[in-house]
């Protein structure tokens, strides 16, 4: 597959031939929900917890006589039809995280990035970066390629400097090569991928 390369400014500048074993996949929908659904799953913090009826702390007493009072029977008022009782079958701390087959994971990558490829979501950008760490400095690049839509920033490598420039932008997320997220793919209406990058994920989906 063959792709435009920009320069910083938005201008044409080259063609780059990209793997089509990377970006010319028929996309799989199936592989492409579990590596979300897996993501998301292991982002929550099952922290949530509620007291059970063993662990309320009441007066573990009848709260009046069986007989003669003209109301239900009661036995203790930690029971979960009190109000101030304990829980049935409420949420307790746990572990939502789970493993996915390391296959599946990939080829969601691949079949987002060909689903982006085939249209123009996806722009190819010569390789940049931001050594002021300046978000202004970013965003008269970006500008030039997206405004205020949800945007992801594929770089060839850790950049700290690209990563501190664009903190401050809530919209755009910046990942490596290879550390890319099924779910921030997905979602996003634009997506910015350096050369080197480019070239590299052919490599290291390729070979994997």
């Amino acid at each position: 597959m063959d792709k435009k390369v920009y320069s910083v400014d938005g201008k044409e500048k080259k063609v780059l031939e990209l793997e089509d074993s990377v970006f010319a996949v028929t996309a799989s929908m199936g592989s492409i929900y579990h590596a979300i659904r897996n993501e998301l799953a292991n982002r929550r913090v099952g922290t949530s917890c509620t007291k059970t009826r063993s662990e309320v702390n009441l007066r573990h007493q009848k709260p009046y006589r069986q007989k003669g009072t003209g109301r239900a029977r009661a036995g203790r008022t930690n029971s979960p039809i009190w109000v101030g009782g304990g829980v049935a079958f409420g949420p307790k701390p746990r572990d939502y995280s789970y493993t996915l087959p390391k296959k599946i994971k990939r080829l969601a990558i691949k079949s987002i990035l060909s689903m982006r490829a085939a249209t123009d979501c996806m722009s190819i950008v010569e390789d940049f970066t931001i050594d002021s760490g300046k978000t202004k400095d970013l965003v008269a690049i970006l500008k030039c390629f997206f405004q205020a839509e949800r945007a992801v920033v594929v770089m060839k490598d850790d950049d700290k400097m690209l990563r501190r420039a664009g903190r401050n932008l809530p919209n755009v997320r910046f990942l490596a090569y290879n550390r890319l997220e099924a779910h921030e793919l997905f979602y996003a209406k634009k997506m910015l991928v350096l050369e080197t990058a480019a070239v590299k994920l052919g490599e290291f989906y390729t070979n994997r």
